[in-house]
């Protein structure tokens, strides 16, 4: 066979293997993020300002929720590691270890949003705004304990290449979001209408039956036998839960760098008014949606990087990790192209305030221009990941957001009068959106750097690089 054919037949089965991983949690991720899109479209439909409040809280919560999920995501390379390893013994007591993570980082992660969500107050917004965002801040703060937990199990199956249970599961979830929306949010069928406060109760009843579904799931399917977390109880020991706590704090930290540069902007252009936040709010929104993709592929690639570093074999974890971002790619440009072809009417779907529709489409303009850079720096990332590679990753994310990113969006967006060069009139949303097309590439131009020499490293010193 010619060497061509066989680098194309390699391709396709190692595409096909990272598909088959990929597109049930590809599936699921929408599902979860598809909640966040009919909160923000029903609260839209409510009012300019269920929507401004929502929107503020949710970019609070979100920081919060992504820090959790970065967290949490210390037992996907240790499973997958385990799992190429043939150890399937000891999974259990890492997943038993990575649940106390989960129960004590959680309610950590509800003490800081209550806390948070008293920083509204201080905040130059309009009363009936502050009042939605501070509920639904408190509200959905105590769905973060149960949300740490369930990315716990999460990992723990995706990592046992059981993707299809959180599909089904966020699926599930989906349905219940939107049917608890038009209860509560207009008040149907007798239901009191609580407005954008009805978007916070379905958000945390939704994260709840997450984790009790899994763990029925779980429960039900002989595939998790082999590997089985609840044989017996096992107190917190610290040695592991320090050695998951090294693997995933930079990952946590690596993601609040991330969303805390799209959920500040939400904070920072409060003062120029609703449009200006719900609009960025809607962008924010349906960019997070297709981020799934390449998000879903990332996650995909650690299992997959880490069973090959399990199986001894360094060479397979390259080409996976390449494959991944090739994919990723790919993608990127289709998407791309969507948001920049269909953008008014994307955002004309989440609203029906023409102020707020035409910001929002101009702002699309900038999601399209850095879906490359997005999905390279976040296949990448989760490639090296799967090395269990963290702390690297999250030095060159903290430099891209906070070194690059909001220091050039406050500079653009701002436009503060002691800053010598500056724009004659603050830019608001858009100069914050400039900033993460440059935040972004400069992460994905870093982290392929990252994983070329890290990959390359780890080949046997005979094999040609």
């Amino acid at each position: 066979m010619p060497l061509r054919q066989i680098r194309s037949h390699a391709f396709r089965t190692e595409a096909a293997a990272l598909w088959r991983l990929a597109w049930p949690m590809l599936v699921g991720q929408l599902a979860a993020v598809g909640m966040a899109v009919v909160d923000v479209a029903m609260s839209g439909h409510a009012s300019a300002f269920d929507l401004a409040g929502v929107s503020l809280g949710a970019s609070v919560w979100s920081i919060i929720l992504v820090t959790l999920m970065g967290l949490m995501m210390s037992v996907n390379p240790t499973v997958a590691h385990l799992v190429g390893a043939g150890e399937y013994g000891k999974i259990g007591h890492v997943v038993r270890q990575a649940l106390w993570k989960g129960v004590g980082v959680g309610l950590l992660a509800l003490l800081a949003a209550l806390l948070f969500a008293e920083v509204f107050d201080h905040m130059q917004i309009e009363p009936e705004v502050r009042r939605v965002a501070k509920g639904f801040v408190r509200i959905t703060a105590f769905a973060l304990p149960a949300f740490a937990c369930f990315r716990v199990l999460y990992g723990y199956s995706a990592s046992l290449g059981k993707t299809k249970p959180m599909m089904l599961i966020s699926l599930a979830a989906l349905a219940l979001n939107g049917l608890l929306n038009s209860l509560l949010v207009f008040g149907n069928l007798g239901f009191p209408a609580l407005g954008g406060l009805g978007c916070a109760v379905a958000s945390l009843a939704c994260v709840w039956l997450n984790l009790l579904a899994m763990l029925w799931w779980m429960r039900h399917e002989p595939a998790y036998r082999k590997a089985w977390p609840f044989d017996r109880f096992e107190g917190p020991h610290w040695p592991e839960l320090a050695n998951l706590l090294h693997i995933g704090l930079p990952i946590g930290v690596t993601y609040f760098a991330e969303a805390s540069a799209f959920g500040l902007i939400a904070l920072l252009v409060a003062k120029f008014g609703a449009t200006q936040v719900a609009a960025h709010q809607i962008a924010l929104n349906f960019s997070s949606l297709v981020f799934m993709l390449p998000m879903s592929l990332g996650t995909a690639l650690i299992t997959r990087v880490g069973l090959a570093l399990g199986e001894g074999n360094p060479q397979a974890a390259r080409y996976r990790a390449w494959v991944g971002v090739g994919l990723g790619l790919g993608f990127a440009l289709l998407s791309a192209s969507f948001i920049a072809v269909f953008r008014q009417q994307i955002a004309a779907a989440y609203t029906n305030d023409a102020a707020v529709a035409a910001l929002a489409a101009q702002l699309l303009i900038f999601a399209a221009l850095f879906q490359l850079s997005d999905a390279t720096q976040v296949t990448t990332s989760c490639a090296i990941r799967g090395y269990k590679v963290t702390r690297p990753p999250m030095v060159i994310h903290m430099a891209a957001f906070w070194g690059f990113s909001l220091p050039l969006g406050c500079a653009l967006g701002l436009a503060p009068d002691w800053l010598p060069l500056r724009p004659e009139q603050p830019m608001a949303a858009k100069g914050f959106w400039i900033a993460l097309v440059v935040g972004l590439t400069v992460a994905a131009l870093g982290l392929t750097g990252l994983l070329h020499r890290l990959s390359r490293k780890r080949l046997p010193a005979r094999l040609p690089a």
